[in-house]
């Protein structure tokens, strides 16, 4: 028990870190001393600081953590149902489904109340689960999703979705312009609106993800014998796709289009630590939350004072990782 218990450990105390990085760094830099002592004793820290931490920094920092979890947590779901270590959101047309739904309800009325902001990610859901559904069926052949056809599909899929919202920030005019910051991973929401918003989307998605550990992994020796063992294996692809479609959708809404943090982590999670989904996915959700914060902060200081978009930090880094991983694909992966 000690020794499964270590990597989640170790993953809470690197993400405990990257938390204190993540606040403390910006334009107006704030010791991790003061940070910690905003966090536990907030009337005892300079008034500046606090307005600085609790309306701005915290926020992002917490909307960071969920759409990293978010997309990391789907992504590997996603491969452990499709049985494909490329199945990523960004790559099968989960995220860009998801921002053509997010953009359609920016096109009508940019969201200010709560309740306009709790639209955003149900739009983004129906966006991208009609994407992925597509993807899935044009990929699929015979009872097999091979590598090569899911690719395709889902470039197609992502081609279309994206020429779609273009069109509508094309034709956009005053509030909807922000969108083409928000459309490649550079959130303009702040405050805590969006987290508020999309915490009970991404609770749930990742909820149902986490049940479904012991049933991914009795999948990973296909569907014939999964049913043999007991597992309802069109059930539990229903739940993996609402789920992994659910959290995906929520970390779009709000912080944009932002691939490649399905793909990495969990196959670093994977390499690490092992196959055992009961174990890969709440590593993946931490792991993911974590690479995305490391993403942020290089993202503030870069070019400071100017900001990089983050979605143009994770395609850095995954465009090469995902050449890599589709080179090894070639050889027996599962």
């Amino acid at each position: 028990m000690k020794r499964n218990s270590r990597p989640l450990l170790l993953n809470m105390l690197i993400l405990a870190t990257l938390i204190v990085l993540s606040v403390a760094v910006g334009s107006v830099f704030i010791p991790p001393g003061t940070v910690l002592q905003a966090l536990f004793q907030p009337g005892s820290v300079n008034p500046t600081y606090a307005t600085i931490l609790w309306d701005l920094r915290i926020p992002r920092t917490l909307l960071i953590i969920l759409a990293g979890a978010a997309l990391s947590g789907s992504g590997c779901a996603y491969q452990g149902l499709f049985r494909n270590p490329l199945a990523d959101p960004y790559l099968i047309g989960a995220a860009s489904g998801a921002g053509l739904g997010a953009v359609l309800v920016f096109s009508l009325h940019w969201p200010t109340s709560l309740l306009g902001f709790l639209t955003v990610p149900v739009a983004a859901f129906f966006g991208s689960i009609f994407s992925v559904l597509i993807v899935f069926n044009l990929a699929r052949v015979g009872k097999t999703t091979p590598i090569t056809t899911l690719i395709l599909a889902g470039v197609a899929v992502s081609s279309f979705t994206t020429a779609l919202t273009s069109y509508l920030l094309i034709n956009s005019t005053g509030d909807l312009r922000r969108s083409l910051v928000w459309l490649v991973g550079g959130s303009t929401m702040t405050g805590w609106m969006p987290v508020v918003s999309c915490l009970p989307y991404i609770l749930v998605g990742l909820g149902i993800l986490l049940t479904l550990g012991h049933q991914l992994n009795v999948i990973q020796f296909g569907d014939e014998q999964a049913r043999q063992l007991g597992v309802r294996v069109p059930l539990v692809r229903t739940f993996v796709i609402l789920g992994a479609t659910l959290t995906t959708a929520a970390a779009v809404a709000f912080t944009g289009i932002i691939g490649f943090v399905g793909l990495i982590i969990p196959h670093i999670m994977r390499n690490l630590w092992g196959s055992d989904y009961r174990r890969l996915i709440p590593l993946s959700i931490i792991g993911g939350a974590s690479f995305l914060l490391v993403a942020d902060i290089l993202a503030r200081i870069l070019m400071a004072p100017q900001e990089v978009p983050v979605g143009i930090i994770t395609a850095l880094a995954g465009a090469p990782f995902f050449l890599f991983i589709l080179r090894k694909s070639k050889i027996s992966y599962w």
